[in-house]
């Protein structure tokens, strides 16, 4: 049994040893590759402590029954003398509730035997004050930075705790509500949906009690009840609760191995989050010098450097995510392909743009728009290419108009509107479609064409806003909804993908982002917003080439995270299968 435990921790050990080296095979898992062996290592140990399996049993140990007949007697001196109610016997144990085999020495045994629950007390929010005693909170269990409320007023004393109090949360979400614990942060009242727990016997090992409660925690969420979210487990659920009862030196044994073990988890873990900071600044200070190259010699060189690690470099989601945002950020930058000196220059593209706006004003097809304001000299970021111009979005925007703001459902009656969740992953997906009834002047106006943008100007999230997607022939002549604005442009003066690169750029993000960050509910992002955003402008040829050149880096990309994910897939089978093996 020893061994494969030790085999598994050492499959992680071996993973942290490995990436600190730069090695591959093992070294290649990722933080939550990590991060769920150790969470299958601590499965495992509390699995094997509550079923006797964690340290060996020693014959000249006095059996539970002693202890059990101890809390017997203890519980029927509390029955007499008053402090508990007596109460209806709990039904016997059936064979399909003794999970496994038990230890010589040990019994089965329901909760409700060794203890009795009181529920605490529900706190008015007009009963909480600025002094008295702290109410404790199933958040307070949970996170020992979570703020008190605080009472200041009289109390039962089943809703008064100390130092040493066994409790058990039983409502909230699952998952992350539910447990056993013990209170060592002084004296405190207690809080509705927590259990104060008068154990029958003092001798019995608490530390021990709350390792076998929690080892049952699957269960009880099966047995909750109550809505989605938010459920409860019930007292008479709790009390009939199952688990094996080892003799009290065991119980001693069993708690000190735990807590060795626990340890040894810990320290895993902090160097899994040490070790995976140190990797992501790596990254980040590697990609960071690519963007920053001052010549297309630097930048050669640091690029292949790079190219020569992806393996080892780019082994989390984060740090692929980092490359992606790189390589747009590069294409914005004009590093990411070489400048044609023949290719026509982008001043005389903005002439041609600026020709064919005036034509389709003077034919009425679209309106006159405000003229943009000036660039300084502080705007302009970076130097960018020779050929290439700074200039406002607005300048070769054709028109930006808002969505219908009709109510649209899901009746296949009227006309295809694309919201935000069609267009928030970057490109249209139109699987979740709703329909609106629209007049024939307003499907003229709003009727989408290929070579669009759609541009999110509206949501609770600032990462959200500001994302677009572009218009393919598939969804041409769909409408759209008001909080997207079309983005209406010449696609043969301006390529709509190389305009999508720009937007997901970090260039524009931090022009969207940093002035709505710190504004509260919903943030937002107005047309003539957008119009001002700073944007180079690119020879059309360019356009085209570095189009294609970030296809194919993102590519690679995706492969790089499908890759990760199979690594993954395999990790998390083989911590499995050892659980399973171990506890087979």
């Amino acid at each position: 049994m020893k061994d494969l435990i030790t085999e598994h921790i050492d499959i992680w050990t071996s993973a942290q040893v490995q990436k600190k080296k730069g090695g591959r095979g093992r070294g290649k898992s990722s933080n939550g590759q990590s991060i769920y062996g150790i969470k299958k290592l601590r499965e495992l140990i509390l699995d094997l402590a509550v079923r006797g399996k964690l340290v060996p049993q020693d014959p000249d140990d006095e059996s539970a029954r002693v202890l059990l007949d101890k809390v017997e007697e203890e519980k029927a001196r509390l029955i007499k003398e008053g402090q508990i109610k007596k109460q209806k016997a709990l039904s016997k144990i059936n064979l399909e509730e003794k999970t496994f085999q038990l230890p010589k020495g040990w019994e089965w045994i329901k909760l409700g035997c060794l203890m009795e629950m009181f529920n605490g007390r529900a706190f008015k929010s007009a009963e909480w004050s600025d002094k008295g005693l702290p109410i404790v909170r199933i958040q307070n269990l949970n996170n020992h930075l979570a703020p008190f409320n605080f009472f200041d007023g009289e109390l039962f004393d089943n809703h008064k705790i100390g130092d040493g109090t066994f409790l058990i949360s039983w409502s909230g979400t699952p998952g992350t509500s539910f447990g056993a614990f013990i209170w060592n942060r002084g004296e405190a009242a207690l809080n509705q949906h927590i259990n104060k727990c008068l154990i029958f016997c003092s001798e019995s090992n608490k530390e021990f009690l709350k390792l076998s409660v929690n080892s049952c925690i699957g269960h009880l969420i099966s047995m909750a009840q109550g809505g989605v979210g938010l459920k409860h487990v019930t007292k008479g659920i709790l009390n009939n609760v199952v688990f094996g009862f080892p003799p009290l030196a065991e119980q001693h044994r069993i708690v000190a191995k735990v807590d060795e073990l626990i340890a040894l988890c810990d320290k895993l873990e902090q160097q899994q989050t040490d070790s995976n900071a140190t990797h992501q600044t790596l990254v980040e200070t590697l990609l960071t010098t690519l963007t920053n190259a001052a010549d297309q010699t630097e930048f050669t060189y640091t690029w292949q450097r790079i190219a020569d690690h992806f393996d080892t470099l780019f082994t989390t989601e984060q740090s692929i995510d980092h490359l992606k945002q790189t390589i747009l950020q590069l294409a914005v930058m004009g590093k990411l392909v070489p400048q044609d000196p023949d290719d026509e220059p982008a001043s005389v593209l903005l002439e041609k743009i600026a020709e064919g706006k005036k034509r389709l004003i003077q034919e009425g097809k679209i309106k006159r728009q405000k003229n943009t304001p000036t660039i300084s000299g502080d705007e302009k970021l970076y130097e960018i290419p020779m050929g290439w111009e700074w200039i406002r979005l607005g300048t070769i925007v054709q028109e930006l108009k808002y969505g219908t703001s009709k109510r649209s459902d899901y009746q296949n009656d009227g006309e295809p509107i694309l919201r935000i969740p069609n267009v928030v992953k970057g490109y249209i997906d139109s699987n979740d479609l709703k329909f609106t009834e629209l007049d024939e002047k307003e499907k003229f106006a709003l009727s989408l064409e290929e070579g669009d943008l759609l541009i999110i100007r509206s949501n609770g999230s600032v990462a959200i806003v500001g994302r677009s997607a572009v218009v393919d022939s598939l969804h041409a002549g769909f409408m759209y909804a008001g909080y997207l604005v079309r983005v209406r442009i010449n696609t043969a003066t301006t390529n709509s993908d190389f305009l999508k690169i720009i937007l997901d750029s970090k260039l524009v993000r931090d022009q969207i982002e940093l002035p709505i960050r710190t504004t509260s509910g919903v943030k937002n992002i107005n047309s003539t917003e957008i119009s001002g955003l700073l944007i180079p402008s690119v020879p059309i040829s360019e356009q085209h080439r570095i189009v294609a050149k970030v296809d194919d880096l993102m590519v690679l990309c995706e492969g790089l995270k499908k890759t990760l994910q199979a690594t993954q897939a395999t990790q998390v089978k083989l911590s499995d299968s050892i659980v399973t093996k171990v506890l087979n």
